[in-house]
């Protein structure tokens, strides 16, 4: 029998656990990327080339069933260029909305999904129509090339917006006003062949310097959940979308306001791996390709711990009951995902115990 062949824009730690994710299933991934020893390359077969090189994309298109990315920053013409020879899942309408922040706020708003108040900021000089639309705090972000914290600026006076235009580079952006939440939740869901459509349960997230630290899942409250279901609805529905999206919210004053969406696989769905009866990453390549979808169940109450920075030893990690390693095989940078942590419990007191001392004994190690 003939194996499938995903074709994956991007050999970062993502496209090495979709590569990982498809092998028990015959699916082969063939990896684009620029760098030849990137995570993925390291477990599927890697070709090099840049990510918005149209021919190169094309050419990956012409030898796999589909085409998916771990990254959105891929240009809109690049994967039309591939979509001539295969299907590019999810579309280039998908990646062209997440890629620019002041498109996707559009989109929430014609939507009805709630977002913080915005202003588009394309030059300097609306810097002031901002500072008085807005309330302080105002976070200034650049409308593109934005993720795990870069590309934003936090401002408490004009003066400081002021810098933080400048520090940005005086690229267009978009100053939003600072939410003040409760807590940040994510919500996971995939659509497949005709419509068939699955969803993870709610996550809560940490995030430390703008970067994912730590995710405990299932974060159980139903109207929250029907909240954050209603809005990936209505996003799986105007973009005609097939695979794992991904939307970020602020849980703040009873309600749920949008912070931005992923089309892809997600830091936050880590934990699904190890925590629920079909991972994020099966369920995106199952997508893609017009398979059955599997079942999004969690198995218990799940935690993750992202690695940063510095990779602690290796047997102290393993020394401690029930972790799950996922090194991701990338040279220690500060601030860089370089694995991360999983462990499953039956209640979510006793995860979050376990999470508290596994995050001090990862902090301790690091040191």
């Amino acid at each position: 029998m003939k194996r499938a062949r995903v074709g994956i824009v991007g050999a970062g730690q993502l496209g090495r656990m979709l590569a990982l994710a498809g092998y028990p299933l015959g699916i082969e991934c063939i990896l684009l990327d620029r760098s030849g020893d990137s995570p993925g390359g390291q477990v599927a077969q890697l070709r090099l080339g840049a990510l918005d090189d149209a021919e190169a994309l094309a050419a990956l298109a012409k030898d796999v069933d589909a085409v998916t990315l771990e990254i959105e920053n891929v240009p809109v013409e690049a994967l039309e260029a591939a979509a001539r020879f295969a299907p590019v899942r999810p579309g280039a309408a998908a990646v062209a909305a997440a890629q620019d922040r002041l498109a996707e706020k559009r989109l929430f708003s014609e939507l009805g999904i709630a977002t913080a108040p915005f202003v588009e900021v394309g030059e300097r000089a609306a810097l002031r129509h901002a500072a008085a639309q807005l309330e302080w705090p105002i976070v200034l972000k650049a409308r593109r090339m934005g993720y795990d914290g870069r590309g934003q600026r936090v401002a408490r006076s004009a003066d400081e917006l002021e810098r933080a235009f400048t520090d940005l580079g005086e690229v267009p952006c978009i100053a939003e006003q600072w939410v003040r939440f409760e807590r940040e939740l994510s919500l996971i869901a995939v659509q497949g062949a005709d419509r068939e459509r699955v969803y993870y349960p709610l996550a809560e997230n940490e995030h430390e310097s703008g970067i994912l630290a730590a995710t405990t899942a299932p974060y159980d409250d139903p109207h929250l959940w029907d909240t954050a279901k209603r809005a990936l609805d209505a996003l799986l529905d105007r973009l005609d979308y097939r695979g794992v999206l991904t939307v970020e919210f602020f849980h703040a004053g009873g309600t749920l306001v949008a912070n931005e969406m992923a089309p892809r696989v997600h830091n936050s769905g880590h934990w699904t791996i190890e925590g629920a009866e079909t991972s994020q990453f099966e369920n995106h390549l199952r997508a893609v390709l017009g398979w059955p979808l599997g079942d999004a169940s969690p198995r218990g109450v799940a935690g993750m711990v992202n690695l940063l920075g510095r990779m602690p030893p290796r047997e102290r990690l393993l020394s401690i009951p029930g972790v799950h390693l996922h090194d991701y095989g990338k040279a220690p940078r500060p601030g860089r995902k370089l694995g991360h942590l999983t462990i499953v419990d039956t209640s979510r007191e006793q995860l979050l115990e376990r999470l508290r001392l596994l995050r001090s004994e990862v902090g301790a190690a690091e040191t």
